[in-house]
């Protein structure tokens, strides 16, 4: 089992850049985990949007139309972590970021397929 805490979410201007991390929990074999990104917009407290992912072996990374150019999502096996570099920001970026994991499985745009989720780090982009 594997314990996840994101941070690194704030209020942000339209256009700027942020860093969202994925702290995995000591005991994790971080390595055995496709860990996903998905986001909560404002007002639809009951969708979760997928946002990036990447495999187990670094071999793909897959990003939703909306963010593609703009995200990068990478890992840290060694630091049992992951990242969301965020830049070129717009307002409908705001949300509720959380990460996720799946246990030796494919990274998927599905968030049904994952096991694990952090509680989430909050994104406010304005204008």
């Amino acid at each position: 089992q594997v314990q996840l805490t994101e941070s690194g979410g704030r209020l942000v201007q339209a256009g700027g850049s942020l860093r969202l991390s994925c702290a995995a929990s000591e005991r994790a074999s971080f390595s055995d985990y496709a860990i996903g990104w998905f986001r909560k917009p404002p007002g639809k407290e009951r969708e979760r949007e997928f946002v990036a992912a990447v495999s187990r072996t670094l071999d793909r990374t897959n990003y939703s139309d909306s963010v593609k150019g703009r995200f990068t999502i990478f890992r840290d096996d060694a630091r049992s972590a992951s990242f969301l570099e965020m830049t070129s920001l717009k307002p409908e970026d705001s949300g509720v970021y959380f990460c996720a994991a799946r246990y030796r499985g494919q990274s998927s745009y599905y968030s049904g397929d994952y096991d694990y989720w952090g509680q989430g780090t909050q994104v406010t982009v304005f204008v």
